[in-house]
């Protein structure tokens, strides 16, 4: 096993694309990182260059104590699996595990001792004489980390595995994978565009924007304090609501106002955050995660200054709690940061961002407890927990917090 170095690496293709600028990572000994961030962020082209199937324009990849800019991919000593599998289909399970090893004329019994260990920990064992026509495509891609596995590579390299396979599958292969790299524990670099997948998965992630990495720490510190909206927006599932609006500090404590809506900021959360006290009386963009709304109905004794009330207009309910879909009368925020978070969900969702504003409408998601009575057409009053709330500069993007980001 051993670290990987990624200092000040850049890719700029031929045609002047810049794919990945200025990228420092330290990925280390055993440790799992997942690169996250939406189609065409870079994300792929940071783990080629590691690969070494995609030349650096300038910086320096270090694996281990070895510097392997110019080492081509099979004396990098690393492993990859693809989203394709790319199994042979005239081999058996067991040949394909084996094949690399045999390429490399390891002994024959030093090849079996490999290939059945591998599939012990895969649950292969009763499919190592099958084909891959012959698999689910769970068990293919069990087989393509096996045959990385037998490898016994300073790292592994996975580049989206899992998007071939339906839901149920991934969230079992998410776990499987997760499981034999925390056994293992060999160095992995991970790439998705799924977040649910990064935050289930990774030690650290590292969410990358055109090519810049954006910020990189464990998932439950990216949740709480997102470096910026970008973060904020990618981070989360419902994404988090955002909206434009006033602040004013007093005493220590605030109050956001927006839409004809007055919340109040304790003084526990200003305090917290030192670098509010410069935008008293000035805008900022406030975010608030759609899990800390409630239906003030659930929470009665919730003071005033802690309620919105507005209308449902779509309601979800999915069992273990429902989605509220409700309108705001404020305006939809719309920065750089967020019409791309928008497109890449796709072209009416960047339409929509884009109305919002226009109409002064935004649309609010909130998760709640199933006992929720919202309808569909109904008023409904929310209960905000103002000790969430999320702050950004609204000319930055950046999130407002201490002296020290935190």
């Amino acid at each position: 096993m051993a670290e990987i170095v990624m200092e000040q690496v850049s890719k700029v293709f031929p045609d002047g694309t810049a794919a990945v600028s200025d990228l420092d990572l330290d990925i280390d000994d055993g440790e799992f990182i997942v690169l996250v961030g939406p189609s065409g962020c870079g994300k792929t082209t940071a783990l080629r260059m590691v690969a070494g199937l995609e030349s650096i324009s300038q910086g320096t990849i270090r694996i281990g104590d070895r510097v392997v800019n110019t080492l081509p991919p099979k004396e990098r000593d690393i492993a990859m699996v693809f989203q394709n599998y790319a199994l042979y289909p005239h081999m058996s399970v067991y040949d394909n595990m084996g094949f690399g090893l045999k390429l490399r004329k390891l002994p024959k019994e030093e090849i079996d001792k490999r290939v059945r260990e591998a599939a012990g920990i895969l649950g292969l064992q009763e499919f190592l004489s099958r084909k891959p026509k012959a698999l689910s495509g769970g068990q293919r891609q069990r087989v393509a980390m096996g045959r990385a596995i037998v490898r016994e590579p300073k790292a592994f390299l996975m580049d989206e595995p899992l998007s071939n396979l339906d839901a149920k599958l991934r969230v079992q292969m998410r776990s499987e994978i997760a499981r034999i790299q925390h056994d293992l524990r060999v160095t992995t670099l991970y790439v998705t565009h799924d977040q649910v997948e990064a935050m289930t998965m990774g030690d650290r992630v590292a969410v990358i924007r055109k090519g810049v990495l954006q910020q990189v720490d464990t998932p439950q510190f990216l949740y709480d304090h997102p470096n910026n909206l970008f973060v904020a927006g990618f981070i989360g599932s419902p994404a988090m609501n955002m909206v434009e609006a006033n602040l004013s500090i007093s005493d220590g404590s605030g109050v956001v106002e927006f839409g004809g809506y007055r919340l109040g900021v304790p003084q526990q959360v200003v305090s917290a955050r030192p670098e509010l006290k410069a935008f008293d009386r000035k805008p900022v963009i406030v975010g608030l995660r759609p899990e800390d709304l409630e239906d003030a109905s659930l929470v009665p004794d919730a003071p005033a200054d802690r309620r919105i009330r507005t209308t449902v207009i779509l309601r979800e309910a999915l069992g273990a709690d429902v989605v509220a879909h409700v309108k705001i009368q404020a305006p939809a925020v719309v920065t750089e940061d967020v019409k791309e978070l928008a497109h890449d969900v796709g072209q009416e969702a960047l339409q929509a961002v884009e109305q919002g504003a226009r109409s002064g409408e935004s649309t609010f998601l909130a998760r709640l407890n199933p006992r929720t009575a919202a309808k569909e057409g109904q008023p409904i009053e929310l209960v905000v927990d103002v000790g969430r709330l999320h702050f950004f500069d609204p000319g930055s993007g950046l999130g407002i917090y201490g002296g020290d980001g935190n």
